[in-house]
């Protein structure tokens, strides 16, 4: 911390060992050379200076006593001039000091003013410590004797910076001192010490060791008189914003109530104004957070605590304006502003008159706002530009900073409570959590989901539609059942030729074991049979591979073929399995890819929130709705956008799965489904499971039909409502069949889908009843219109 210089200099006397006098006899010899070596007009000033010293000789020997020096003020003054300018001493800061001392016995006004204590000791607090002045001093003591004595410059120069309060505002001042040691002698006692010529050569490297130089040459050798002299030049600005910028790399220093104290202390001194007070704000979204602003109660986050208002309360006032003008804006009076906002009117009632508001820009992007008021009308004005101009990229970085820190625990509460979230969406989880940080005593930490408010959108439209592998299942049972008919049959040959060569009966009994599990798993394939046949195919028949290996090559090569027929990761022959995993997943990321790019685009023209799964097919969730947007901006038009947009996806999925139809290693076939309905309902997040879901037990109902409407068959048959090749539109109000054979229609006229339209009615569902279709077939040949661009584009030309 700060101490006083005073103090810091003044403790340590004892520990300098150099005999000091005062004397002014280097100064009179000064002007004895101006008289016999100056110009006439300087000799003549010199002689009358000089004749006046005659009168009083008690000026020229070692000076005791400093009332014998104020009793000749006038004389003292006169000899000054050698040193202070009387046409500089109104506004200079100089001081003649006691030798090696912080004591005056002369001074200018402005430094008696600020700078110097009724005892006559030199005030202000530095940045150092006693023990270190202590030995600078011992470093100038010893220089100054190697140039006087010994004719060696060592060259130190130690300027120090001092603080002090300015007794007219109680605003902090700085000075750089540097010291003049012009009128300093310095006598030898007896003969001078001899340096050996390595010592000399170290002293003219500008190595010097007091404390070596102690022994070399001790103090009470020497003798030090005359007197110092010391100017101080005014630093306060260089050293404010040293100061400001040190400060606010410490992130609490803008929200802490008492670092901030801190901040707008060093401002009122760096524009001299004691009695402004400092603001800062942050933009976060639609909200404008009031960071800090005069005597608040101390807290650690950058929002909790704080104060916010919507953007929207600062139209038409100074502050849209200076955001707008990105430049500070200067009110040298509010009560003369002719056209003032509601802010400017709470401003002037609150007691100030003027004020500067200076947008916070960061990397070109508006941030916040810094904001200074006084009370006096003209105190702020535009001659404080170029500090306010100064301080400005300051507070930016510290508030981008902050926002930063803000934004990383918003994300980590989110990340931690929520998982992934749609970027649609974050708006509202960003507000929740925010929300929750602004409640002074209750910020949720990370992991607290109860600390969240609830998160529900009300009145959105559910968009709902299934890209299925029809049969899937039993795709996926005959690949199965395939795999183990072929390994039972390589099993069965190496037993085979294993009887043929040695014909024991345990061989041919192994054979026929094999050949009954054959016959079972070509009957049917239960839950549990592949397990249990690959076990036994590995205890029973792998597990003798070793022993029949010996019988001949007919059975090693048997064995060997049994070998490369097997999948190393299934351990068991896999090759159908294989061939259709990999056919369903060509066709997942066919329709994934397909899907993704086309969402993408439509996300642009109709925001929504969309998710989607990948099982045996793809499906996924569209809802769509003014309350899911921060800007509300969404429209009957919108919705119809995607409804549209959904049926041509399906018909573009069709196509996709046509396309790469000749690349599946297995022959598989798609159906697709899309489920209507008009009415909105409301979603509704749920902590415990990291998802949405339907909100209410009405909306229920739709979350059934999505689970089991792809097993819908036709109303007295057995036929599934999906088929190869078609679309099945699913609905339940005869509104939304209207509206949809109005698409079907137009994309009929695009070449999109074929001419048919099968109106369904459906057998009732558990839990659901009333459900008809509209079924379509899909033109496989691309349209002409799908070249115009992506199918969004395609949807908004449609209905625009």
């Amino acid at each position: 911390m700060p101490e006083s210089a005073q103090v810091a200099v003044t403790t340590g006397v004892d520990e300098f060992p150099f005999r000091t006098e005062l004397s002014l006899a280097p100064l009179i010899r000064y002007w004895e050379h101006e008289l016999t070596e100056g110009c006439s007009v300087l000799a003549s000033v010199a002689r009358t200076v000089l004749d006046q010293v005659a009168q009083a000789p008690e000026l020229a020997g070692p000076v005791t006593d400093l009332t014998a020096i104020r009793a000749h003020d006038d004389l003292l003054r006169a000899l000054m001039v050698a040193a202070f300018s009387p046409a500089f001493e109104d506004d200079g800061y100089a001081a003649a000091l006691l030798p090696f001392r912080l004591r005056t016995f002369f001074s200018t006004p402005g430094f008696t003013r600020l700078l110097t204590g009724g005892d006559g000791f030199v005030v202000g607090r530095v940045d150092v410590g006693a023990e270190l002045l202590v030995h600078v001093r011992m470093l100038h003591a010893y220089s100054l004797i190697l140039l006087r004595v010994y004719g060696i410059d060592v060259g130190v120069e130690y300027p120090w910076v001092s603080s002090v309060k300015d007794p007219d505002t109680g605003l902090d001042r700085y000075f750089k001192f540097l010291v003049n040691r012009r009128f300093l002698d310095v006598d030898v006692v007896g003969e001078p010490p001899v340096l050996s010529e390595a010592l000399r050569q170290r002293l003219a490297a500008g190595i010097l060791d007091p404390v070596a130089l102690l022994a070399v040459l001790p103090p009470d050798r020497f003798v030090i008189r005359g007197f110092s002299i010391l100017k101080a030049v005014e630093v306060t600005e260089q050293e404010v914003l040293s100061a400001i910028e040190r400060e606010l790399i410490d992130k609490e220093s803008i929200v802490s109530t008492e670092r901030f104290r801190g901040l707008q202390d060093r401002v009122r001194a760096l524009l001299r104004r004691p009695e402004i007070d400092l603001g800062l704000s942050a933009l976060e979204g639609d909200r404008v957070l009031t960071l800090n602003f005069g005597s608040r109660e101390a807290h650690g986050c950058i929002f909790a605590g704080s104060t916010h208002h919507l953007v929207s309360e600062f139209v038409g006032s100074i502050y849209e304006r200076a955001a707008q003008e990105r430049r500070p804006l200067f009110v040298e009076d509010l009560e003369a502003l002719p056209k003032r906002s509601r802010i400017e009117d709470a401003m002037l009632a609150a007691g100030y008159r003027s004020l500067v508001f200076a947008p916070l820009i960061y990397q070109d992007t508006l941030i916040g706002a810094l904001k200074l008021v006084s009370p006096k009308p003209g105190s702020l004005n535009l001659t404080l530009t170029p500090h306010v101009q100064q301080i400005m990229p300051l507070f930016a970085m510290a508030v981008k900073r902050s926002m930063d820190e803000l934004n990383n625990r918003i994300q980590a509460i989110i990340k931690e409570n929520c998982t992934a979230i749609h970027p649609v969406v974050e708006w509202r989880f960003r507000k929740a959590v925010l929300a929750g940080l602004e409640r002074p005593g209750a910020a949720p930490r990370e992991g607290q989901a109860g600390q969240i408010e609830p998160i529900v959108f009300r009145d959105v439209y559910p968009l709902y539609a299934l890209s299925d592998i029809r049969g899937s299942s039993s795709h996926r049972a005959w690949a199965i059942q395939s795999d183990l008919l072929t390994q039972l049959g390589l099993a069965r040959e190496i037993f085979q030729a294993a009887y043929r060569v040695h014909p024991m009966p345990i061989l041919d009994q192994i054979g026929h074991k094999i050949e009954r599990y054959a016959t079972d798993v070509e009957v049917s394939l239960r839950s549990g049979d592949e397990v249990g046949l690959i076990a036994f195919l590995r205890r029973e028949v792998e597990g003798l591979f070793g022993h029949l290996e010996g019988l001949g090559p007919d059975v090693r090569e048997r064995i060997e073929a049994y070998r490369r027929a097997l999948d190393p990761q299934l351990g068991a022959v896999g090759m159908r399995r294989r061939a259709f995993e990999e056919s369903l997943t060509l066709i997942n990321d066919t329709i994934a890819t397909y899907l993704d790019a086309e969402e993408q685009a439509a996300q642009i023209l109709a925001p929504h929130y969309f998710e989607k799964q990948r099982t045996d097919g793809v499906d996924y969730s569209i809802y769509a709705g003014a309350s899911l947007l921060e800007d509300g901006g969404f429209t009957p038009l919108h919705l119809k956008n995607l409804r549209l947009w959904q049926l041509m996806v399906g018909c573009g999925i069709a196509r996709e799965v046509e396309r790469v139809k000749p690349r599946l290693a297995e022959p598989l076939e798609t159906t697709s489904l899309i489920l209507v309905q008009h009415a909105p309902l409301s979603i509704r997040f749920r902590f415990d499971e990291k998802r949405f879901d339907v909100d209410g037990a009405y909306n229920v109902r739709y979350e059934i039909m999505k689970k089991r409407i792809d097993k819908a068959v036709v109303r007295g048959t057995t036929e599934r409502v999906t088929q190869p090749g078609k679309i099945a539109i699913v609905y339940s109000q005869e509104a939304e069949a209207a509206e949809y054979r109005d698409y079907i229609a137009y994309l009929q006229s695009l070449g999109s889908l074929e001419r048919d339209v099968e109106p369904l009615d459906l057998e009732e569902l558990q839990g659901v009843s009333g459900l008809r279709a509209l079924r379509v077939t899909v033109s496989l040949e691309p349209p002409a219109g799908e070249a115009r661009g992506t199918l969004a584009a395609a949807a908004r030309r449609a209905l625009g």
